[in-house]
């Protein structure tokens, strides 16, 4: 397994969630919990797919450590839990840098740009990063 291998599952993953994220309502008062708006059983079975093919082939590699981090993702999107599912994998990129800055991996300048790019991806789902939202507060 190579970091482009692993990149690919976070493209699918990322993939899932923006389409999830796409079909829940822009603004949930906090008080309010949207019921009822859960992924498709077909998302959620592509996710597990994803996530079951990662966990059989990093068996014996340096990415075996990402398994926690990848499932605790897909609990969450089973049960509808979008920020749940967003930043265990925000952790997965924060930790295959470490993993890069400490020699146990390389990443390629195509690579360092996937994962900067699904970065950006998976911040713009959460809340506060919206761009019409840049100045508010700070008055006039």
């Amino acid at each position: 397994m190579q970091t482009g291998d692993v990149l690919d599952v976070m493209g699918g993953l990322v993939a899932q969630l923006k389409l999830y994220a796409a079909k829940l309502p822009p603004v949930v008062h906090l008080a309010v919990v949207p019921t009822g708006v859960k992924p498709t059983f077909e998302a959620v079975e592509e996710y597990e797919d994803i996530v079951s093919r990662f966990r059989s082939q990093s068996a014996g590699t340096p990415y075996k450590g990402l398994n926690g981090l990848f499932v605790e993702s897909l609990e969450a999107f089973e049960v509808g839990r979008l920020f749940g599912s967003v930043h265990p994998l925000l952790s997965v990129l924060d930790h295959m840098e470490r993993m890069q800055r400490d020699k146990e991996i390389e990443i390629g300048r195509l690579d360092e740009k996937r994962t900067a790019d699904y970065r950006s991806a998976l911040n713009k789902i959460l809340p506060g990063n919206k761009p019409e939202l840049d100045g508010a507060g700070r008055g006039i």
